[in-house]
């Protein structure tokens, strides 16, 4: 018979030995004790991560000081759990148990009583390294679901706000929860979202990046199809224009669709400066992911095929540089792009109180003895540093940076110019094909939706946000109502 048809009868210990027999680990533990007329009584639970004293204090205490109950109801009225339900089988019960939440087992009672005693250690919310502001909220999301559920709750405190959760994993039951508000979100991207989390059958979900994997419509992509945040601020803003969300338990990185390119030019903190200011940054942004894709491939072209693309003056500084080089101007600067991503790799992976040090150092002594040592030229390290810097003013997009980088330096040594132009063409009809969810990748400048440039690459003020972005297709379009302002205006 399976395991997972078998129900939980009347006797104490053919119930304690049908969970131990499913749960043979060591760390499973069973307490038992006595009601004050003798029945006994016995507590399945997983230790490290159950509160003990809450279940001696909160289910052992009350029931040792009381007659034992006939029923699971009467037992219930006894504790003094906030969190209480019913498992009638052996398999629920155990997988209740694996969470942290105890089985509480009466003898004479059929079934068992799942106590909410979960104690996880978890870390405090701190502000995400990632996405650090100097104006607006600190708060990042940590790995603990719940804690991150209130976060959201914390600054959504509304009843259309749903968390629909589900079970994801075969061995580890990973907790997602998909997050949007009723009315605001399209309720077919909602149960687009359901369902291709409900098919997802894997062993185990270790992080959001492998739910990121299923919802992507297209898995192979080189560049993002779902948004990523750490902030529940930003996590929240998204929600409030339209898009779902997906929170997954032992992951700080909360999931929104559909997702827009726009999204990763843009950062928290434009909110809370001058739309000026943010519109300025965000363009700058955007000339600096031109410079790191364009810069070291057009160096190389000029060099190779197009001479005259370059002031005279500084042709013949470089000219200077580059004398007695051995390596071809496309090997120089794809060995140095190698290079850089072995320093950045290296500085992430080391220990912190050595990664700044031989990072700099590193960098300095290398590109210092290279140069002297005749290897590469220094306008080539300059090249490639300033376009190394240059991707991670967009972090979310870093790693497609390097990638596409180091395709246009190829490109621009084999065929020149025309290399570049063409790789730049099957990028842009590639990016212009995209969308998810019914929304496209490059929306709102393809298609081009002028209502919602207001908040794309260009930040106009408040007042003129009065609507949510049309690409999401949400019934409710209205997010801001103004009365009175032509009073305020004088």
């Amino acid at each position: 018979m399976d395991k997972s048809a078998k129900k939980l009868g009347t006797k104490l210990p053919d119930n304690v030995k049908l969970l131990k027999d499913i749960l043979p680990a060591e760390d499973v533990l069973v307490y038992t004790f006595r009601t004050a007329d003798g029945k006994s009584c016995a507590a399945v639970y997983t230790d490290g991560i159950t509160d003990k004293e809450s279940l001696g204090e909160l289910a052992a205490k009350p029931l040792t000081l009381a007659k034992a109950p006939k029923s699971r109801e009467e037992a219930k009225k006894l504790l003094y759990f906030p969190e209480m339900k019913d498992a009638d089988d052996a398999e629920s019960a155990a997988s209740e148990i694996l969470a942290g939440n105890p089985a509480l087992l009466i003898d004479g009672i059929a079934g068992a009583v799942v106590l909410g005693t979960k104690k996880i250690a978890v870390r405090a919310v701190t502000e995400p390294q990632t996405a650090i502001t100097v104006k607006g909220p600190r708060e990042g999301f940590i790995e603990d679901i719940k804690t991150n559920m209130g976060l959201v709750r914390r600054r959504i405190k509304s009843p259309a706000l749903r968390l629909d959760t589900q079970e994801v994993g075969k061995y580890s039951k990973t907790v997602v929860s998909v997050v949007y508000l009723e009315g605001i979100t399209d309720a077919r991207i909602v149960e687009e979202i359901k369902e291709r989390i409900a098919a997802v059958e894997i062993d185990g979900v270790p992080d959001s990046s492998y739910i990121a994997q299923f919802l992507a419509k297209k898995p192979y992509s080189l560049f993002k199809q779902v948004g990523t945040t750490e902030k529940p601020d930003v996590f929240c803003a998204k929600l409030l224009e339209g898009r779902a969300g997906v929170l997954v338990d032992g992951s700080p990185i909360a999931l929104t669709l559909p997702y827009m390119l726009s999204e990763d030019f843009q950062s928290a903190q434009d909110y809370f400066v001058s739309p000026y200011r943010a519109t300025i940054t965000r363009l700058l942004r955007l000339a600096a992911v031109c410079i790191a894709l364009f810069l070291p491939a057009f160096y190389v072209a000029a060099q190779l095929f197009k001479l005259q693309l370059l002031p005279f003056a500084l042709l013949m500084t470089i000219s200077g540089g580059i004398q007695g080089i051995p390596l071809s101007p496309s090997l120089e600067l794809f060995f140095l792009q190698v290079v850089l991503e072995i320093l950045i790799e290296a500085s992430v992976r080391m220990p912190k109180y050595v990664a700044l040090a031989l990072s700099v150092i590193g960098a300095l002594v290398l590109g210092d003895t290279a140069v002297k040592a005749g290897l590469v030229s220094s306008p080539a390290i300059i090249i490639v540093a300033l376009s190394g810097i240059a991707a991670y003013t967009v972090p979310d997009l870093t790693g497609t940076l390097s990638v596409v980088r180091i395709a246009f330096v190829i490109v621009a040594g084999s065929i020149g110019t025309y290399g570049i132009l063409l790789l730049t063409a099957l990028i842009l009809y590639y990016l212009l094909s995209s969308d998810g969810y019914g929304t496209p990748l490059l929306a709102p400048f393809s298609p081009l939706i002028r209502r919602d440039l207001k908040d794309s690459l260009l930040k106009t003020d408040i007042y003129s946000l009065r609507s949510r972005p049309a690409v999401f297709r949400g019934k409710n379009k209205t997010r801001l109502k103004v009365r009175n302002r032509r009073k305020d205006n004088g």
